[in-house]
């Protein structure tokens, strides 16, 4: 073998070399946390997710370049459920951003600086530079609220993609529906008591039982 095959296949070797190292760098390994405790769950950026506690009664998660924010409505204790509204409201600010339809999400892209104005990401530090993809998603039957926002898109995309729901609070329906039958129950059960009470003479009832009484004294009279 001559040196100029040497040298392409060296060359060959290295160029291989380097996109197996360039694609270890830059692939992102996940992992599944729980949004709720034995409920819904999602794959993050795994060895680099933290989990920053609650803020306002919504749940917050953030890694180098992006930030996961959930809210349940069922898991709210609070009546008036004020969180709802400023999730609310977040989602509206987050859906300024130009919207995109990838692989079936709609994705908003929003700048940096545009997100620091919310409330929020303000106060959870992570890398805000350039453009974040916002992906806000809501499911009816577990309740859950989240919003995914981070540079890379492609992260953001799968991260959708992972959310596995699943509702763990009690079907608030089926408890007004058995609430309702038996509030209806009741008001029949007294619909007819009522009836038998106006629909009674009490005045015939006192003179049979005085009859019934004379009848009794008149076969048996008392001795003196």
């Amino acid at each position: 073998m001559d040196r100029k095959k040497i040298i392409i296949i060296g060359i060959i070797i290295l160029i291989i070399a380097a996109a197996i190292i360039l694609v270890m760098l830059t692939s992102v390994n996940y992992e599944r946390i729980e949004i709720t405790p034995n409920g819904t769950s999602i794959e993050v950026p795994a060895n680099q997710t933290k989990y920053k506690g609650d803020v306002e009664s919504a749940k917050i998660w953030n890694w180098n370049n992006g930030i996961l924010v959930t809210y349940n409505s069922h898991e709210d204790r609070n009546p008036v459920k004020v969180t709802e509204l400023g999730f609310n409201a977040l989602n509206d600010l987050i859906k300024n951003g130009e919207r995109q339809d990838i692989d079936g999400y709609t994705c908003y892209v929003i700048n940096a600086d545009k997100l620091l104005e919310i409330h929020i990401f303000d106060i959870v530090k992570v890398n805000y530079n350039g453009k974040f993809y916002c992906i806000p998603l809501a499911n009816e039957t577990s309740h859950d609220n989240l919003i995914i926002c981070c540079n890379d898109k492609d992260m953001a995309v799968h991260m959708a993609k992972s959310v596995q729901y699943k509702n763990v609070f009690p079907d608030n329906n089926k408890l007004d529906n058995t609430i309702s039958k038996v509030e209806n129950m009741t008001e029949d059960l007294q619909s007819k008591a009522n009836d038998y009470k106006n629909n009674v003479d009490l005045n015939d009832i006192k003179s049979t039982i005085e009859n019934k009484a004379g009848d009794l004294l008149s076969k048996s009279p008392i001795k003196r």
